[in-house]
Protein backbone atom coordinates (compact mmCIF):
# COMPACT_ATOMS: atom_id res chain seq x y z
CA UNK A 1 0.00 0.00 0.00
CA UNK A 2 2.85 2.41 0.90
CA UNK A 3 4.57 1.66 -2.42
CA UNK A 4 1.34 2.41 -4.30
CA UNK A 5 0.95 5.69 -2.40
CA UNK A 6 4.55 6.65 -3.22
CA UNK A 7 4.03 5.91 -6.92
CA UNK A 8 0.74 7.82 -7.02
CA UNK A 9 2.25 10.75 -5.17
CA UNK A 10 5.27 10.76 -7.48
CA UNK A 11 3.08 10.74 -10.59
CA UNK A 12 1.05 13.62 -9.20
CA UNK A 13 4.20 15.67 -8.60
CA UNK A 14 5.44 14.99 -12.14
CA UNK A 15 2.08 16.08 -13.55
CA UNK A 16 2.16 19.26 -11.47
CA UNK A 17 5.67 20.08 -12.69
CA UNK A 18 4.67 19.51 -16.30
CA UNK A 19 1.57 21.67 -15.89
CA UNK A 20 3.72 24.43 -14.38
CA UNK A 21 6.57 24.45 -16.91
CA UNK A 22 4.90 22.91 -19.98
CA UNK A 23 1.25 23.95 -19.70
CA UNK A 24 0.37 22.54 -23.15
CA UNK A 25 1.99 19.15 -22.74
CA UNK A 26 -1.36 17.36 -22.52
CA UNK A 27 -2.37 18.78 -25.90
CA UNK A 28 0.76 17.37 -27.55
CA UNK A 29 0.24 14.01 -25.83
CA UNK A 30 -3.32 13.95 -27.16
CA UNK A 31 -2.22 15.00 -30.65
CA UNK A 32 0.24 12.10 -30.84
CA UNK A 33 -2.37 9.77 -29.28
CA UNK A 34 0.13 8.67 -26.63
CA UNK A 35 -2.77 8.60 -24.20
CA UNK A 36 -4.49 6.04 -26.47
CA UNK A 37 -1.83 3.41 -27.13
CA UNK A 38 -3.95 0.93 -29.12
CA UNK A 39 -2.22 2.00 -32.34
CA UNK A 40 1.18 1.48 -30.74
CA UNK A 41 0.25 -2.08 -29.77
CA UNK A 42 -1.16 -2.89 -33.21
CA UNK A 43 2.12 -1.79 -34.80
CA UNK A 44 4.32 -3.26 -32.07
CA UNK A 45 3.07 -6.86 -32.02
CA UNK A 46 3.86 -7.67 -35.70
CA UNK A 47 7.23 -5.97 -35.26
CA UNK A 48 7.95 -8.28 -32.34
CA UNK A 49 6.74 -11.28 -34.38
CA UNK A 50 9.37 -10.42 -36.98
CA UNK A 51 12.16 -9.73 -34.48
CA UNK A 52 11.67 -13.05 -32.67
CA UNK A 53 11.44 -15.02 -35.92
CA UNK A 54 14.48 -13.27 -37.42
CA UNK A 55 16.51 -13.99 -34.29
CA UNK A 56 15.13 -17.54 -33.98
CA UNK A 57 14.48 -16.65 -30.36
CA UNK A 58 15.10 -13.60 -28.21
CA UNK A 59 16.56 -10.73 -30.29
CA UNK A 60 19.46 -8.53 -29.23
CA UNK A 61 18.70 -5.88 -26.61
CA UNK A 62 19.86 -3.18 -29.01
CA UNK A 63 17.46 -4.19 -31.78
CA UNK A 64 14.61 -4.63 -29.32
CA UNK A 65 15.08 -1.13 -27.91
CA UNK A 66 15.46 0.40 -31.37
CA UNK A 67 12.23 -1.09 -32.67
CA UNK A 68 10.11 -0.60 -29.56
CA UNK A 69 11.12 3.07 -29.37
CA UNK A 70 10.82 3.37 -33.15
CA UNK A 71 7.27 2.02 -33.10
CA UNK A 72 6.23 4.56 -30.46
CA UNK A 73 7.85 7.47 -32.31
CA UNK A 74 6.62 6.62 -35.81
CA UNK A 75 3.09 5.82 -34.72
CA UNK A 76 2.97 9.10 -32.79
CA UNK A 77 4.30 11.04 -35.78
CA UNK A 78 1.76 9.33 -38.03
CA UNK A 79 -1.07 10.42 -35.74
CA UNK A 80 0.15 14.02 -35.87
CA UNK A 81 0.29 13.97 -39.67
CA UNK A 82 -3.15 12.34 -39.77
CA UNK A 83 -4.67 15.08 -37.63
CA UNK A 84 -2.92 17.76 -39.70
CA UNK A 85 -4.45 16.32 -42.88
CA UNK A 86 -7.90 16.03 -41.24
CA UNK A 87 -7.86 19.33 -39.36
CA UNK A 88 -10.64 20.79 -41.51
CA UNK A 89 -12.95 17.77 -41.35
CA UNK A 90 -12.43 16.36 -37.85
CA UNK A 91 -14.73 19.03 -36.44
CA UNK A 92 -17.63 17.44 -38.33
CA UNK A 93 -17.05 13.99 -36.82
CA UNK A 94 -18.39 13.40 -33.32
CA UNK A 95 -15.45 11.26 -32.19
CA UNK A 96 -12.77 13.73 -33.31
CA UNK A 97 -14.26 17.19 -32.85
CA UNK A 98 -12.26 17.89 -29.66
CA UNK A 99 -8.81 17.12 -31.09
CA UNK A 100 -6.16 19.82 -30.47
CA UNK A 101 -5.85 20.96 -34.10
CA UNK A 102 -9.62 21.27 -34.42
CA UNK A 103 -10.03 23.37 -31.28
CA UNK A 104 -6.96 25.50 -32.03
CA UNK A 105 -5.01 24.43 -28.94
CA UNK A 106 -2.19 23.49 -31.33
CA UNK A 107 -1.48 25.36 -34.58
CA UNK A 108 -0.85 23.54 -37.90
CA UNK A 109 2.75 24.78 -38.11
CA UNK A 110 3.44 23.46 -34.62
CA UNK A 111 2.00 20.08 -35.60
CA UNK A 112 4.28 19.82 -38.64
CA UNK A 113 7.35 20.66 -36.56
CA UNK A 114 6.27 18.14 -33.93
CA UNK A 115 5.85 15.39 -36.55
CA UNK A 116 9.21 16.21 -38.12
CA UNK A 117 10.98 15.92 -34.75
CA UNK A 118 9.33 12.57 -34.02
CA UNK A 119 10.24 11.18 -37.46
CA UNK A 120 13.80 12.47 -37.08
CA UNK A 121 14.22 10.74 -33.72
CA UNK A 122 12.93 7.50 -35.22
CA UNK A 123 15.36 7.83 -38.14
CA UNK A 124 18.27 8.39 -35.78
CA UNK A 125 17.41 5.06 -34.17
CA UNK A 126 17.37 3.35 -37.58
CA UNK A 127 20.85 4.75 -38.30
CA UNK A 128 22.18 2.45 -35.58
CA UNK A 129 21.21 -0.64 -37.65
CA UNK A 130 22.44 -1.40 -41.19
CA UNK A 131 22.22 0.04 -44.71
CA UNK A 132 19.41 -2.25 -45.92
CA UNK A 133 17.24 -1.41 -42.92
CA UNK A 134 17.96 2.29 -43.43
CA UNK A 135 16.89 2.01 -47.08
CA UNK A 136 13.64 0.28 -46.09
CA UNK A 137 12.92 3.06 -43.59
CA UNK A 138 12.44 5.53 -46.46
CA UNK A 139 9.75 3.28 -47.94
CA UNK A 140 8.07 3.10 -44.53
CA UNK A 141 8.21 6.90 -44.19
CA UNK A 142 6.64 7.34 -47.64
CA UNK A 143 3.63 5.18 -46.81
CA UNK A 144 3.27 6.55 -43.27
CA UNK A 145 3.11 10.10 -44.64
CA UNK A 146 0.81 9.09 -47.52
CA UNK A 147 -1.83 7.31 -45.43
CA UNK A 148 -3.63 10.40 -44.05
CA UNK A 149 -4.01 11.81 -47.55
CA UNK A 150 -4.99 8.51 -49.22
CA UNK A 151 -8.53 8.78 -47.87
CA UNK A 152 -9.04 11.90 -50.03
CA UNK A 153 -8.39 10.12 -53.32
CA UNK A 154 -9.02 6.41 -52.83
CA UNK A 155 -11.36 4.08 -50.98
CA UNK A 156 -8.36 1.99 -49.93
CA UNK A 157 -6.55 4.01 -47.24
CA UNK A 158 -6.64 0.90 -45.04
CA UNK A 159 -4.40 -0.85 -47.58
CA UNK A 160 -1.94 2.06 -47.45
CA UNK A 161 -1.97 1.81 -43.64
CA UNK A 162 -1.41 -1.94 -43.87
CA UNK A 163 1.67 -1.41 -46.03
CA UNK A 164 2.95 1.35 -43.73
CA UNK A 165 2.50 -0.83 -40.63
CA UNK A 166 3.90 -3.86 -42.45
CA UNK A 167 7.17 -2.12 -43.33
CA UNK A 168 8.33 -2.75 -39.78
CA UNK A 169 8.45 -6.48 -40.59
CA UNK A 170 11.15 -6.45 -43.32
CA UNK A 171 12.97 -3.75 -41.37
CA UNK A 172 13.06 -5.94 -38.27
CA UNK A 173 14.25 -8.94 -40.27
CA UNK A 174 17.05 -7.07 -42.01
CA UNK A 175 18.13 -5.40 -38.78
CA UNK A 176 18.31 -8.67 -36.85
CA UNK A 177 19.13 -11.26 -39.54
CA UNK A 178 20.60 -9.09 -42.30
CA UNK A 179 18.43 -10.57 -45.07
CA UNK A 180 14.95 -10.85 -46.51
CA UNK A 181 13.47 -14.34 -46.75
CA UNK A 182 10.26 -15.87 -48.11
CA UNK A 183 8.87 -15.92 -44.59
CA UNK A 184 9.26 -12.14 -44.37
CA UNK A 185 6.78 -11.62 -47.19
CA UNK A 186 4.37 -14.21 -45.86
CA UNK A 187 4.44 -12.42 -42.52
CA UNK A 188 4.04 -9.09 -44.31
CA UNK A 189 1.02 -10.45 -46.20
CA UNK A 190 -0.56 -11.79 -43.01
CA UNK A 191 -0.12 -8.43 -41.30
CA UNK A 192 -1.47 -6.54 -44.33
CA UNK A 193 -4.63 -8.67 -44.38
CA UNK A 194 -5.09 -8.32 -40.63
CA UNK A 195 -4.54 -4.55 -40.72
CA UNK A 196 -7.06 -4.00 -43.50
CA UNK A 197 -9.55 -6.10 -41.52
CA UNK A 198 -9.21 -4.27 -38.21
CA UNK A 199 -8.92 -0.79 -39.73
CA UNK A 200 -12.09 -1.46 -41.70
CA UNK A 201 -13.77 -2.25 -38.37
CA UNK A 202 -12.43 1.08 -37.11
CA UNK A 203 -13.74 2.86 -40.21
CA UNK A 204 -17.18 1.30 -39.63
CA UNK A 205 -17.41 3.41 -36.46
CA UNK A 206 -17.23 6.67 -38.45
CA UNK A 207 -18.81 5.49 -41.70
CA UNK A 208 -21.89 7.75 -41.56
CA UNK A 209 -19.84 10.83 -40.65
CA UNK A 210 -17.19 10.03 -43.27
CA UNK A 211 -19.81 9.83 -46.02
CA UNK A 212 -21.12 13.28 -45.04
CA UNK A 213 -17.68 14.97 -45.12
CA UNK A 214 -16.33 13.10 -48.14
CA UNK A 215 -13.76 10.86 -46.43
CA UNK A 216 -13.22 7.53 -48.22
CA UNK A 217 -12.59 4.13 -46.61
CA UNK A 218 -12.89 0.40 -47.19
CA UNK A 219 -15.90 0.42 -44.85
CA UNK A 220 -17.71 2.63 -47.36
CA UNK A 221 -16.38 0.68 -50.35
CA UNK A 222 -17.42 -2.72 -48.97
CA UNK A 223 -20.88 -1.51 -47.88
CA UNK A 224 -23.16 -4.33 -46.77
CA UNK A 225 -20.46 -6.87 -47.63
CA UNK A 226 -18.12 -5.39 -45.01
CA UNK A 227 -18.17 -8.29 -42.53
CA UNK A 228 -17.88 -10.92 -45.26
CA UNK A 229 -14.83 -9.22 -46.75
CA UNK A 230 -13.31 -8.63 -43.31
CA UNK A 231 -13.76 -12.34 -42.63
CA UNK A 232 -11.98 -13.14 -45.91
CA UNK A 233 -9.01 -10.97 -44.88
CA UNK A 234 -8.91 -12.57 -41.43
CA UNK A 235 -8.89 -16.10 -42.88
CA UNK A 236 -6.20 -15.10 -45.40
CA UNK A 237 -4.07 -13.72 -42.59
CA UNK A 238 -4.35 -16.99 -40.66
CA UNK A 239 -3.46 -19.04 -43.75
CA UNK A 240 -0.34 -16.92 -44.35
CA UNK A 241 0.68 -17.37 -40.70
CA UNK A 242 0.16 -21.13 -40.95
CA UNK A 243 2.49 -21.12 -43.97
CA UNK A 244 5.09 -19.24 -41.92
CA UNK A 245 4.78 -21.80 -39.15
CA UNK A 246 5.16 -24.72 -41.56
CA UNK A 247 8.21 -23.26 -43.29
CA UNK A 248 9.96 -22.38 -40.03
CA UNK A 249 8.85 -25.60 -38.33
CA UNK A 250 7.28 -23.82 -35.38
CA UNK A 251 5.89 -26.04 -32.63
CA UNK A 252 2.35 -26.55 -31.33
CA UNK A 253 2.03 -23.37 -29.15
CA UNK A 254 2.12 -21.29 -32.34
CA UNK A 255 -0.82 -23.17 -33.86
CA UNK A 256 -2.67 -22.96 -30.56
CA UNK A 257 -2.24 -19.19 -30.68
CA UNK A 258 -3.66 -19.14 -34.22
CA UNK A 259 -6.67 -21.14 -33.02
CA UNK A 260 -7.19 -18.54 -30.28
CA UNK A 261 -6.85 -15.77 -32.88
CA UNK A 262 -9.48 -17.50 -35.04
CA UNK A 263 -11.82 -17.61 -32.05
CA UNK A 264 -11.16 -13.90 -31.53
CA UNK A 265 -12.02 -13.16 -35.16
CA UNK A 266 -15.26 -15.11 -34.80
CA UNK A 267 -16.14 -13.05 -31.72
CA UNK A 268 -15.41 -9.86 -33.65
CA UNK A 269 -17.74 -10.94 -36.44
CA UNK A 270 -20.54 -11.35 -33.93
CA UNK A 271 -19.78 -7.93 -32.45
CA UNK A 272 -19.94 -6.11 -35.79
CA UNK A 273 -22.83 -7.97 -37.44
CA UNK A 274 -25.34 -5.17 -36.66
CA UNK A 275 -22.83 -2.36 -37.43
CA UNK A 276 -23.40 -0.67 -34.07
CA UNK A 277 -20.71 1.96 -33.53
CA UNK A 278 -19.56 0.99 -30.07
CA UNK A 279 -19.56 -2.73 -30.87
CA UNK A 280 -17.47 -2.09 -33.99
CA UNK A 281 -15.06 -0.05 -31.90
CA UNK A 282 -14.93 -2.78 -29.26
CA UNK A 283 -14.14 -5.35 -31.96
CA UNK A 284 -11.36 -3.10 -33.28
CA UNK A 285 -9.79 -2.68 -29.83
CA UNK A 286 -9.73 -6.45 -29.26
CA UNK A 287 -7.17 -6.86 -32.05
CA UNK A 288 -4.51 -5.82 -29.55
CA UNK A 289 -5.06 -9.12 -27.74
CA UNK A 290 -4.98 -11.11 -30.97
CA UNK A 291 -1.58 -9.63 -31.82
CA UNK A 292 -0.34 -10.38 -28.30
CA UNK A 293 -1.58 -13.98 -28.41
CA UNK A 294 0.15 -14.64 -31.73
CA UNK A 295 3.37 -13.14 -30.36
CA UNK A 296 3.13 -15.41 -27.34
CA UNK A 297 2.66 -18.37 -29.68
CA UNK A 298 5.78 -17.41 -31.66
CA UNK A 299 7.90 -16.73 -28.59
CA UNK A 300 7.08 -20.11 -27.05
CA UNK A 301 7.52 -22.06 -30.29
CA UNK A 302 11.14 -21.21 -31.06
Amino acid sequence: MKILQLITGSNKKVTELLDQHLPRWKDFVQLARIDRPIGIFLLLWPTLWALWLAADGIPSVHKLLVFVAGVILTRSAGCVINDYADRNVDGHVKRTRERPLVTGRIQPKEALIYAAVLFLLAFLLVLTTNSLTISLSFVALLFAAAYPFAKRYTYLPQVVLGIAFGCSIPMAFTAEAGELTTQVWLLFTANLMWTVAYDTQYAMVDRDDDIKVGIKSTAILFGEMDNVIIGFFQVTALIALIMVGKQLELSWPFYLSLAAAAAGFFWQQRQTRNRERMRCFKAFLSNHWIGAIIFLGIATSL
